[in-house]
């Protein structure tokens, strides 16, 4: 067991889990004796970077799309769980009437992260229409900048998740499509091959104590809506509404597999990687 271990985290859009770990502070009480540290990297290329580094030892929630681009430039990583799978969650936000459907977006503005699963999600509705993300112009923006980007009516169209959608929805906007049918967003739990040869005892211990977790919100999900309502500021409404849209269950299915091919197909196809990599080679079984 190493002397020390960081630990992303990451409450960010709906994160129960890690959020519930925090303030039971389970992992502190798996790893008895380890030094842990939580450092809060919300993007995925700053957790690559700081598993790169060796900063940190795990990413406990990393998106697909950026696990796959590290792992294609280099980055000796590998997937040990899925953290989430969420196609509810990440949606296409309008507040224009005149927008009725995906093909009215059509020379429109769209803001949103570029690289990520809501790029992603753009992409693939659009295709679905038999249009590309060059149909549209594509403005890079985080979430917070892209929903204030639609209240004020800069942009068209935003890509949003998590609080940022929720708020959107209650304040006059609407969604135009969510990733059901489209993809699976899939977030998951990554380290490096390094770490988990030199480590194995480490990486069982976080995904025991990560079980351990899912069980308790299980049993007690009154309490972990509580938590995550406290911690994310959410109304707990919209905690109550969006808990449903996540799937957290952490082992690595076959459908996710596949899921995670086609995220690498989409990044490939839109410039946005450069070497296609062997997707089951970054799986640790």
């Amino acid at each position: 067991m190493p002397e020390k271990i960081g630990i992303t985290y990451v409450k960010a859009p709906l994160n129960i889990p890690s959020i519930v770990a925090k303030y039971n502070m389970t992992f502190e009480k798996a790893y008895e004796g380890v030094d842990l540290s939580f450092p809060e990297l919300t993007e995925g290329p700053k957790q690559t970077a700081a598993l790169a580094a060796g900063e940190i030892g795990i990413a406990s929630c990393l998106g697909s799309t950026s696990a796959i681009l590290a792992a294609s430039e280099g980055l000796d990583l590998r997937i040990i769980g899925i953290y989430s799978r969420a196609p509810k969650a990440f949606m296409i936000v309008v507040k224009d009437p005149a927008i009725k459907g995906v093909k009215d977006l059509r020379g429109k503005k769209v803001a949103g992260p570029k690289g990520t699963i809501l790029h992603q999600l753009l992409a693939s509705a659009l295709d679905k229409e038999g249009m590309s993300v060059e149909d549209v112009e594509f403005v890079q923006m985080d979430l917070s900048s892209g929903a204030n980007a639609l209240a004020t009516g800069s942009v068209d169209a935003a890509l949003l998740a998590g609080p940022a959608a929720y708020k959107a929805l209650t304040t006059g906007s609407r969604m135009l499509k969510n990733g059901e049918g489209l993809l699976d967003a899939t977030i998951v739990i990554a380290t490096t091959g390094k770490f988990a040869k030199n480590y194995p005892k480490a990486i069982s211990k976080f995904m025991e104590a990560h079980k351990k977790t899912l069980d308790w919100i299980k049993k007690n999900p009154e309490k972990a809506a509580e938590m995550t309502q406290k911690e994310t500021g959410l109304p707990m409404e919209g905690v109550r509404m969006m808990t449903p849209w996540y799937d957290f269950d952490s082992s690595i299915r076959k459908t996710d597999i596949e899921e995670l091919i086609r995220t690498q197909s989409f990044m490939m196809e839109n410039g946005l990687q450069r070497k296609k990599i062997d997707i089951n080679s970054i799986i640790l079984r």
